[in-house]
């Protein structure tokens, strides 16, 4: 058994309600998410809260796999949720599926 299988798969959007280069926040079991649509459909979803001061992820710029927080310009990759150099750390990241036009995601 993967650990997907595992986890709950939640619907959290319509994928027509993301626009490309635009985060959406939502909430699932308390914890805040940020999903990010990418050209050619793909969603990508990570921890709406940067690891440096917490900024709001959903809020920062979009730069093709990259979000850069609000608050102070950290680099984050939404496909793996890493801190791009020179600074360190990473986000939660989220598998997601998309079935038609619904956005899920799996959670703990």
């Amino acid at each position: 058994m993967s650990k997907v299988d595992q986890l709950k798969r939640v619907e959290v959007a319509a994928l027509q309600d993301l626009s490309v280069g635009i985060g959406k926040r939502v909430n699932v079991s308390g914890e805040e998410i940020a999903l990010f649509k990418q050209k050619g459909g793909t969603v990508s979803a990570i921890q709406n809260s940067c690891p440096h001061k917490g900024g709001p992820l959903s809020e920062g710029i979009v730069s093709g796999e990259h979000v850069f927080c609000p608050l102070h310009d950290w680099k984050i990759n939404m496909k793996d949720g890493q801190v791009q150099a020179p600074d360190v750390g990473c986000v939660k990241k989220y598998e997601v599926e998309i079935v038609g036009e619904k956005v899920y995601i799996f959670v703990d």
